[in-house]
């Protein structure tokens, strides 16, 4: 398994080169990101955050300040707007009445304790804690998504509806303990699962994985 994760991480970084992923400015705002992204596109992501930037609500202070039902007015373009501004609210009443509101204080926690306090706090699962974890505390926790379920299952090297933890470990026993890596292969992941392997019509013709063994090969071609 490890050299099937290896070759299929040089395979893709030589098609689609470095992400610079996460496509945050500042650790809070990854946070917010991380926690609005679920069962939505990245597009309506970014428009809730420049909604909540253009209200100076893009800090703990501002969020505890304001009462959900305006947060969700403003985060309304991402989706479940209601549920994610009531966990913008529990995740920043957490950091108040844990860390004295320093999100610096809870992303320096040590990485598996990290880990284990975000999933304590309602609202975030596994691949928001991850995301969290790796991407906002610079931690190495590999982050598990549906573009990472399919292009594996496709390839034969998980089950099509793998759970989320089993899946992660196949990625953490098995590649070196290594923030940067787990932050490329995620991205790489994401890019590939959007503009190749396609959840509809893949375009296995131009896959840099086509010699790999496929279920989904001889789809659509890149014409």
């Amino acid at each position: 398994m490890t050299g099937a994760l290896q070759e299929i991480y040089d395979r893709l970084l030589a098609r689609y080169g470095p992400q610079h992923w996460w496509p945050g400015e500042t650790p809070f705002e990854v946070v917010v990101g991380a926690i609005l992204t679920q069962n939505t596109s990245w597009a309506n992501v970014e428009r809730a955050i420049s909604g909540l930037c253009a209200h100076s609500l893009l800090s703990p202070e501002a969020i505890q300040e304001n009462c959900e039902q305006d947060l969700a007015v403003v985060i309304r373009a991402c989706g479940y707007h209601n549920m994610k501004a009531r966990r913008l609210k529990v995740f920043v009443d957490h950091l108040y009445r844990v860390h004295d509101g320093r999100l610096s204080h809870l992303l320096a926690m040590e990485t598996d304790a990290l880990r284990s306090e975000l999933l304590s706090i309602w609202g975030i699962g596994e691949e928001t804690a991850d995301s969290i974890v790796l991407y906002a505390a610079g931690k190495p926790s590999f982050v598990v998504d549906a573009y990472t379920r399919r292009v594996f299952s496709r390839l034969g090297l998980c089950a099509p509806n793998e759970k989320y933890s089993p899946l992660r470990n196949t990625f953490m026993d098995n590649l070196a303990t290594d923030t940067r890596l787990y932050n490329e292969y995620h991205a790489l992941l994401v890019r590939h699962g959007k503009e190749t392997c396609r959840k509809r019509l893949p375009r296995c013709q131009c896959c840099p994985l086509a010699s790999l063994p496929c279920v989904s090969s001889g789809h659509e071609s890149c014409s």
